[in-house]
């Protein structure tokens, strides 16, 4: 596989530099992407650089993930507003480990390969390098007119011009140069991979090595910064960021994220997020385009993406559960998913905290719907609403306005859906 066109037919290169395809074109080559390790999880925003590294895995080449311990402490001013605040060891060390798992599941670290990954730590190699023998080595060699024309550094001088920058986030380009000085002689790294924004910071990492050691082979590919088709911000929703991590992000709400966008963007996503082949995705276009209502697209980018982030399991389980909203979903379904997927599909749904002591036999439908959940204003309008056929019980109709539920008609042990109509839901909790 040839990198370069690889990315390129995927929509995944914004800046290349002159001579980086006749250097991959030499034999296996060792190139880093840096992450930052501000949290103990990636984001979807991440996955562009992580398949980065992936297809440059695959292409027999030799990825090398750089975590930025020592600049993830300062903090990057490319496209910030603000300073990021500082990390002890201790999380940076944790954040390390939980980063590098989730790695794993794109990379081989492991293997005997020769263009098996490998995870490095600035702090590593900065933590013991003083400041005086910093700038006496490093410093001398990149002018202050050199660094002020980077437009990292311009566009948070104008939009901060009166707190300005400080010298800590200015000296960010020159520590992610040593960064490649010191990987260029410590790991081979000859290509420095990274988003459109980083493009600054990289060519002050190549202008080290030229001028340091007198040598033009280390490289630079920047990918496009990814943008949602209206405008929005990719990767964010109403609650924040979509982790990769189930803690933060559930399997579910990471599959439906990918579910609903756009066909416009389900289209480029595609080809960046998944690693299917350029003729299974122009076929699946052909086929989407003939019934967009299908949603084809969105189904098997969350299908590829669910399954390599979280687990075959995980995907059937999201598929499974987002019957119970949007299609024909039974009482069996409810009881098949789990707590974790159950609770995810029902987040921001009212809900009630009733005593288990109600589901006695003697408490009606009604009396803990309208007095002690406070779902419905009256037993009448409940009663007329029953009779009408508009109200389920875990997807049941309620046929009988007397009913009088038990321990068993509870879900997981302690959970009752109650449903008003096609899209109205309430959940009453038992303990």
């Amino acid at each position: 596989m040839n990198f370069v066109e690889e990315l390129k037919w995927r929509g995944m290169i914004h800046d290349l530099m002159p001579g980086t395809e006749e250097e991959l074109s030499k034999g296996v080559v060792s190139g880093y992407l840096g992450i930052d390790p501000t949290a103990d999880s990636l984001h979807i925003g991440h996955l562009v650089g992580v398949m980065m590294l992936r297809h440059f895995q695959n292409a027999g080449h030799r990825p090398v993930a750089l975590i930025g311990g020592a600049t993830g402490m300062i903090g990057d001013p490319s496209l910030k507003s603000a300073e990021r605040n500082l990390l002890d060891e201790e999380t940076l060390r944790h954040n390390q480990a939980a980063i590098k798992a989730q790695l794993s599941k794109f990379l081989d670290f492991e293997s005997d390969a020769p263009n098996a990954a490998k995870l490095v730590n600035n702090y590593d190699w900065m933590k013991d390098y003083s400041f005086l023998n910093f700038i006496r080595d490093i410093g001398k060699h990149i002018t202050v007119n050199y660094m002020m024309s980077k437009d990292s550094v311009k566009k948070r001088l104008e939009a901060n011009a009166k707190t300005g920058l400080s010298f800590t986030e200015f000296s960010y380009q020159l520590l992610q140069g040593y960064d490649y000085l010191h990987l260029y002689q410590e790991e081979g790294c000859r290509i420095q991979l990274g988003g459109s924004d980083q493009w600054g910071n990289i060519t002050t990492g190549t202008e080290l090595i030229r001028r340091i050691l007198g040598a033009n082979d280390a490289f630079a590919i920047t990918c496009p910064l990814i943008t949602k088709a209206d405008g929005g911000k990719f990767g964010k929703t109403e609650n924040g960021n979509i982790w990769l991590d189930r803690r933060y992000t559930t399997p579910y709400k990471f599959y439906q994220f990918w579910l609903n966008v756009s066909d416009e963007d389900a289209g480029k996503f595609i080809r960046i997020f998944t690693l299917l082949g350029r003729e299974e995705i122009e076929a699946l276009e052909a086929e989407h385009a003939k019934a967009p209502h299908q949603r084809i697209l969105q189904k098997k980018l969350a299908e590829e993406l669910t399954t390599l982030v979280h687990s075959q399991e995980d995907y059937d389980m999201a598929v499974q559960a987002s019957e119970i909203l949007f299609g024909n979903a039974t009482k069996a379904t409810l009881r098949s998913v789990d707590e974790e997927t159950f609770l995810a599909v029902f987040d921001g749904v009212p809900m009630a905290e009733l005593s288990r002591n109600l589901l006695n036999g003697e408490t009606g439908l009604l009396d803990l719907l309208v007095e002690h959940a406070g779902f419905f204003k009256s037993n009448g309008e409940l009663r007329k609403l029953i009779q009408s056929g508009g109200v389920s019980l875990n997807k049941e109709k309620v046929e009988d306005a007397q009913y009088r539920p038990t321990d068993d008609d509870l879900i997981d042990g302690k959970y009752m859906i109650v449903q008003r109509g096609k899209k109205s839901y309430f959940l009453l909790k038992f303990e």
